[in-house]
């Protein structure tokens, strides 16, 4: 399986959630998922997605919380 091999090179891809994941770059980035600009090999990619996918919340939530502390707050 592509993912497996630590020899592949990959793109690091997001979704409309800011959620990240690595993609092969021989296969078409899939439907919902952008390049984020970092290609190279798996364990580059991901010490990428460590260093910059710092809240794994996906962003629909952290708007949802975000919004109901804002409404917390006194006037």
């Amino acid at each position: 399986m592509a993912f497996d091999r630590e020899d592949g090179v990959f793109h690091v891809v997001v979704n409309h959630e800011e959620q990240y994941s690595i993609w092969p770059t021989y296969r078409d980035v899939p439907a919902g998922w952008r390049t984020v600009g970092k290609t190279g090999p798996k364990a580059e990619c991901l010490a990428y997605i460590d260093e910059v996918w710092t809240d794994m919340r996906p962003l629909s939530l952290r708007r949802h919380m975000d919004a109901a502390a804002d409404s917390d707050r006194p006037s």
